[in-house]
């Protein structure tokens, strides 16, 4: 069985599970939301204006290269859904997680810290972002809202405490210092692991007829 994480484009939204394939939770207002009347193309339009203005804005877990799982962030400014948190708005210098999401059947192996890490990855690459927020939920109640014990499992911490919907918050930084870390702490394994090359035999010296010895 492969696994593998993988950039969220068109091609990936039909694969998503109802209700998230119609869900327009964080990409439109309320108002706005009451409005529309054909909720795939709007979602559609939506992640096509993001990818367009901002770039890459999620990852999707393939297993076997069938989508299992995804997760959306991008700048708050493209999801106004987030202003409606009695804890927002986000951080200047973050940019939010929006959802997550791992079918049941692929649920405790490892799938949402994999999509995660993708994540932090790119925002690391890219540069210039120092964080991600998110809004996170403490009942369990809400499919469109992350769970806090998910979130603070893969490193989010309280940013603005709240009893049902609080702000997290993790830092880059740390996520690179650990991904340093691990790296560091492979490569010493390797080295213990890896057989040690023993030095190559001087070279016989050879007599010559006059009786000295070459090599």
């Amino acid at each position: 069985m492969s696994r593998k994480i993988v950039r969220l484009t068109l091609d990936h939204l039909d694969a998503l599970p109802d209700p998230c394939r119609s869900c327009l939770f964080w990409e439109l207002d309320p108002v706005r939301r009451a409005r529309v009347e054909d909720p795939r193309g709007e979602k559609d339009a939506w992640l096509s204006q993001v990818l367009r203005e901002w770039g890459s804005c999620g990852r999707v877990a393939l297993v076997d290269d069938v989508p299992v799982g995804y997760l959306v962030y991008a700048p708050e400014a493209f999801v106004p859904g987030a202003a409606g948190f009695p804890t927002a708005p986000v951080s200047p210098d973050a940019v939010l997680l929006t959802n997550v999401y791992v079918e049941p059947a692929h649920a405790g192996g490892g799938l949402g810290r994999m999509l995660i890490q993708g994540m932090a990855r790119d925002l690391i690459e890219r540069g210039g972002i120092k964080a991600v927020e998110a809004f996170g939920d403490t009942r369990g109640t809400r499919s469109c809202v992350v769970p806090v014990d998910f979130l603070g499992s893969v490193g989010f911490k309280t940013q603005r405490a709240h009893g049902t919907t609080p702000r997290m918050r993790m830092e880059l930084r740390s996520t690179l210092t650990w991904k340093d870390e691990l790296e560091g702490a492979m490569e010493r394994l390797l080295g213990v692991v890896r057989p040690v090359k023993k030095p190559a035999p001087a070279p016989t010296p050879k007599a010559t007829r006059s009786g000295r010895t070459v090599t």
